[in-house]
This record gives C-alpha cells, structure tokens and sequence, in this order.
C-alpha cells in the first residue's frame, strides 16, 4: 500500500456490506492485504485526524461511516488449524463458516454462531454468543492471543503474558482499543450434534413462549437453545410449510446423543402439531441449517436486550408488540443463556452480564419503515420487560450507532473506559467509552 491510503471513489468503489440500511462514504478507503496495511492507514489517519472504522463483513455494521478511513479487512482471511494445539489462527477477514470448514477434518469445532458469513474476529470481539454456548462459553473467553493496531500505529501481539489489561478488554469490550488483525483461538472436539428446528403456527406463539420457557428450566448445559417468532415472506424459495406465515420456532443444539437428544426435546412436540421439524443428528459442519439465517445482504435495525430472567406474561407481551400487528416487519429470537456462560474464566475478559437468563434480540426489516419507528417500538418493549432489562448485548445491537450504555456493567465500564484514555486518546476509534 501506498503511504497515503487512496480517496475512495462514489458508494460503488466501497465493498459491499451485509448490512445496506445505512451509507458507507469514507474519505479515505483502505483495502488492506497485510497487517502492515493496517498500521499504515492508522498512521495516517491519526496523522491527519481521521477516525478509523474497520470493516470486514459489515454484519454487525453499527452505522453510517460518513468520512474518516474506512480499513476493509475482508482479504485478511486466512485460517490455519493446529490439531494437536486444537487451536486455530485466524485474520481478520476470515468468516465462521471457513473456520469451521478448516477445523473439522481434524474432529473440532470453533464457538462460531448461527451465520457461516459473518466475520469470526469482530464477533469474537464482542463476546461471542455462539450455537453451543452453554457448554463452552463465550467465544472471547478461547481467545489464545491477539494480533492488533494500537492508535499510536504500533502492532501489539497480546496475550495473557503481555499486555495482560489490553487482552482482558479486547476480548468482550469491542473494537474502541485498536484494529485486531488476527486471532488465535482454542477449538472444542466436537464432529456432530443433534440439533435442528420445531416450527408451530404463530397463532400459538404465546403458548410455545410459555411452554419453551418452562422447559428451559430442565434442560443440561449441553443443550443450547433459542425461540424465533418471525413472519415469512410469500416468496417461491421459502419452504411451502412456512411460506407467508407469522412462524414461531424453537432451535436447538445439543451435543449429547441422538436418542437423549430425542428425550430432552420430547415436550417441545408435545407442544402439538408442529409446521416443520428438522431435528436429527447432523454433522457439524450442517450446524448453519439449525438457523437458517438469511444469507443476503438487506437493510436492518436490531437490538439486544439482556435479561435477568423472564415469565410467560412479559414474553407473551414481547411477543404481541412485535408481531403481526406491529408497524412494521420484526424477528424476535430469544436465547437461552446459563450453563457456561455464568462461569467466570481465567483470564477473566470484560464480556458483560454473566448472570443473565436470556437474552432477547429484536431485528426491523428497513425496507418499510424509519429508525425512529423502530426506536419506538423497541422503547415500549423494554419498558414492558421493565426491571427485567439487565443490560445491551453489543453484537445485537444493529445500526445503533455508537452508543455504548448498558453494554457492560459500571465497574467494567470505567475499566473499559480507562484504556480507551490510554490507547486511543484522540478517540481514533471512536472517541471516549460511555458505559
């Protein structure tokens, strides 16, 4: 790369982001192929008194990126897997579903989540909230070291040993410490799961609301699972059994047998008839199928509410605000938390809430509606959840800008915001941390 990062041409020179609710106009666009590239675009950004963005998938987009430098890290994407350290490294670029590709002739599984497509690195870096959570963790609590691009252009490479504080906020505090151009993360021995999807008529929605919560309060570590309540489209390439119908399914990820798999699942089919049932075994590989995530880009609006529990009466109401009758198209997932996501590892990192129940995501479709609408429907369903409402999960949190409260605890917060002062004083990566 040149020592002057090149102006970006009009909105087609930007590569294209997953996410195409909000403009992508940078002042200077860095197509970094090297770590190296990295650090010079930071360079010069702060020489110049640029803010830096990184972009590698644009999932978790948090915004418009009006100006700055925009350091595109997709052509960073290499992967290699040692099998006897069950580790993998990672670029910065690498996507969840190559990493797995890469892992699994060797019987392992990184902690990636429900979408092949989004970038391993930024995810990891905001916690990590993956398929098998429960059993394992959070994704940032494997994290081995870190490669990375402080604001004062120096390539860090961070681990427990060396710069202990810096390991412990990169992983769950998010992306205001540097541009991480690598990773090195353990795997997990595991070739297959029992796993898949239950959908019910949405007419039943609270019903199953009420029945999946009770019987989260049965099941094993092993077993992770969501609730998805969505309308689906009437469009050719949606399956018949769902198609233009408000849905609502039960998701699950179990690491144990098939047979105790069928056991645990059994009064989720008790429910009644179902729409659709995918449960089986699969191989690890066929996890992404237990989802289903779109795998187009589209414009979207989401946030992440984390919850100190739940009862049948509120996610009945959460239910109803955003469903059919709302103003506009939303997909509510409710995610069972627990298990191994309580523990307190060591080292510890900054990833928040470890006390929470649930976790609740709500996703607006754009394309027929405004921000502010959806604001306000978001507003009046944290305020149904009331004192239910713990915190904000920062991978969850779409389009939101870079609004940081509610994202860590006060304590963890001012920690946070302690580094970003001594990292990144002149707020290259975002300014100050509001906790």
């Amino acid at each position: 790369m040149s020592s002057s990062p090149h102006r970006s041409q009009p909105e087609a020179s930007v590569p294209a982001s997953f996410q195409t609710g909000f403009p992508i106009r940078p002042d200077r666009l860095v197509e970094a192929r090297t770590a190296d590239d990295v650090r010079e675009a930071v360079v010069y950004a702060a020489r110049h008194g640029l803010r830096v963005t990184a972009h590698a998938t644009g999932h978790g987009l948090p915004g418009a990126v009006e100006g700055g430098v925009l350091v595109v890290t997709r052509a960073l994407d290499a992967v290699t897997v040692d099998p006897v350290a069950r580790t993998a490294t990672i670029g910065a670029g690498a996507t969840w579903g190559a990493v797995t590709a890469a892992a699994a002739p060797y019987g392992l599984a990184p902690l990636n989540g429900s979408s092949p497509s989004v970038g391993a690195v930024s995810y990891t870096l905001g916690g990590g909230l993956g398929i098998l959570a429960r059993e394992f963790g959070y994704a940032a609590d494997h994290v081995r070291s870190l490669e990375v691009v402080t604001a004062d252009g120096v390539p860090r490479r961070v681990t427990p040993e060396r710069e202990p504080e810096l390991f412990w906020g990169l992983r769950g505090g998010g992306r205001r410490l540097g541009v991480v151009t690598s990773m090195e993360i353990g795997l997990v021995a595991v070739e297959r799961l029992y796993g898949g999807a239950i959908a019910f008529d949405g007419g039943r929605a609270a019903e199953v609301m009420a029945r999946y919560l009770e019987w989260t309060r049965t099941v094993p570590a092993s077993l992770t699972s969501s609730l998805a309540a969505l309308p689906y489209p009437d469009l050719p390439q949606v399956p018949e059994e769902v198609r233009g119908r408000y849905v609502v399914s039960v998701r699950v990820a179990f690491t144990g047998d098939a047979a105790e798999g069928e056991r645990l699942v059994a009064p989720l089919r008790a429910v009644g008839p179902a729409l659709e049932d995918s449960l089986r075994e699969m191989p690890y590989t066929e996890s992404p199928t237990i989802h289903n995530d779109p795998p187009f880009p589209h414009a979207y609006y989401g946030e992440g509410l984390v919850l100190r529990g739940l009862d049948a009466e509120r996610g009945g109401r959460v239910l109803e605000l955003a469903g059919p009758g709302a103003p506009m198209m939303n997909v509510v997932q409710l995610t069972h938390l627990g298990g191994a996501l309580a523990g307190r590892p060591e080292p510890a990192s900054a990833v928040p809430h470890r006390d929470a129940g649930f976790l609740l995501g709500l996703i607006s479709v754009l394309d027929t509606t405004d921000v502010p609408s959806v604001r306000a429907l978001y507003g009046e369903i944290s305020g149904a959840l009331g004192p239910l409402v713990q915190g904000r999960a920062a991978n969850f949190c779409f389009g939101g800008g870079d609004r940081t409260h509610g994202f860590h605890e006060p304590e963890t917060a001012k920690r946070l915001a302690g580094l970003v002062s001594q990292y990144d004083p002149a707020g290259l990566f975002g300014g100050p941390y509001e906790g």
